[in-house]
């Protein structure tokens, strides 16, 4: 698609500046930057008036087959009617102006081929397919009574379990065969899994490291869910690339962040709703009642990550209804961080984390032209991109998918 863009204030995520200038898309990239551009007959030109226009947003931490905060109950529900469900999830993504993903386990290629194809209307999707748990990790769903888990790859659900190095291999090469971007593993207890304890460490060094090597065969790399300070550090000295929360880390976490040249993607913003509306949306009581172990120490230890040169990534990590919530981690993030640094770990940081850099989170030309369009600016005040009201429009690949009722972009 081919779409000119006049009068634009474009922000260099980089440098944090804002440049007045045009802005002209084709064929799905940015093509070209600059004043008084001009694009051939028939090319919709629209003038933004001096709006601010940020890269697309991107998301590293969604789960867009919860349709449900009860994880337990997914696979026992139809793949048909969770794909519906998804559907419906990507959609009021995009909405909210992400237009890449990044799933952490649920999503699988066929969700990815149907966004690709234009048959499920969404962020641009990269998936890891089921995450790795050992027995009884957070992966495992099922309840303290001896039942038999349905494993099959049409059912729906979050985790597999594997258990034993030859295990963990076999089940991340066959994540891998399927297509996946990224594999990953659960490294801690967590919230809504049913049996295990926040403060656990799981997996063995030996099966850790089996899932890296894995994943570094086939140039991918491996994400980890992981809260307390020695889950973390060990998944980071196993050579894992992304750690997923890590509400409780420490200031060794800090210095191996740096070591092993890994990631946090914090997800504060899940707490937050899952405190306020999880029962409502399904989480069970007991899920319920282990929230306030790491909602309280979330933004002291993103405030420490970034205060020791961490690389942070925006990720939400939000359930059921609770998927409305996806631009609130931008104003819990701005208490302890500077606007700018939120926005680039929803643009460029995030990029790079997915290995895109120069593809997605920018708005150079080659880049791909996914843009949000908002109605003031977000450096001077974070609502702007926190209240999914700011925004004007959401250019993906060139084409207008979402604008506000009487906006220049819904012409």
């Amino acid at each position: 698609m081919s779409l000119l863009l006049r009068n634009a204030r474009l922000l260099d995520v980089a440098t944090g500046d804002y440049q007045e200038a045009d802005l002209r898309c084709a064929d799905g990239r940015v093509v070209e930057t600059g004043t008084g551009l001009s694009a051939p007959d028939g090319v919709r030109t629209v003038d933004l008036a001096g709006a601010p226009v940020l890269p697309g947003l991107i998301d590293a931490h969604v789960h867009v087959t919860a349709s449900t905060a009860d994880l337990g109950a997914l696979p026992s529900s139809s793949p048909s009617y969770v794909a519906a469900h998804s559907a419906r999830i990507m959609g009021g993504m995009l909405d909210r102006g992400f237009t890449t993903v990044r799933d952490a386990s649920g999503a699988d290629y066929g969700l990815c081929d149907a966004q690709e194809e234009g048959l499920v209307r969404g962020p641009r999707l990269l998936f890891c397919g089921r995450a790795l748990s050992q027995t009884g990790g957070h992966g495992d769903s099922r309840g303290r009574g001896t039942r038999v888990s349905d494993d099959h790859p049409c059912c729906a659900g979050l985790g597999r379990v594997a258990d034993g190095v030859d295990a963990v291999r076999a089940a991340a090469r066959d994540e891998l065969r399927k297509g996946a971007h990224h594999l990953k593993v659960m490294a801690s207890g967590g919230v809504a899994s049913p049996t295990d304890r926040i403060d656990s460490t799981q997996y063995s060094m030996d099966e850790l490291r089996a899932v890296v090597e894995e994943a570094e065969a086939a140039n991918r790399y491996v994400a980890a869910h992981a809260y307390t300070a020695r889950a973390v550090n060990r998944a980071l000295r196993a050579g894992i690339r992304s750690i997923e929360h890590g509400n409780l880390l420490d200031d060794e976490s800090v210095r191996l962040f740096a070591e092993y040249d890994a990631f946090l993607v914090p997800t504060l913003v899940t707490y937050w709703a899952l405190k306020k509306e999880g029962p409502e949306f399904g989480l069970p009581a007991d899920s319920h009642r282990k929230v306030d172990e790491v909602l309280g120490e979330g933004l002291a230890a993103l405030e420490r990550a970034a205060r020791g040169g961490v690389r942070t990534v925006y990720g939400s990590d939000l359930l059921g209804g609770m998927h409305r919530h996806q631009n609130e981690e931008f104003r819990i993030r701005a208490e302890v961080q500077a606007p700018i640094d939120v926005i680039r770990a929803a643009t460029s940081t995030a990029a790079e984390l997915l290995g895109l850099t120069g593809e997605i989170g920018t708005l150079e030309p080659g880049a791909y032209a996914d843009l949000v369009v908002l109605a003031g600016d977000p450096l001077e005040d974070i609502g702007f991109l926190a209240d999914p009201a700011g925004m004007v429009g959401v250019v993906q690949g060139g084409s207008v998918v979402s604008a506000a009722p009487g906006s220049a972009l819904a012409a």
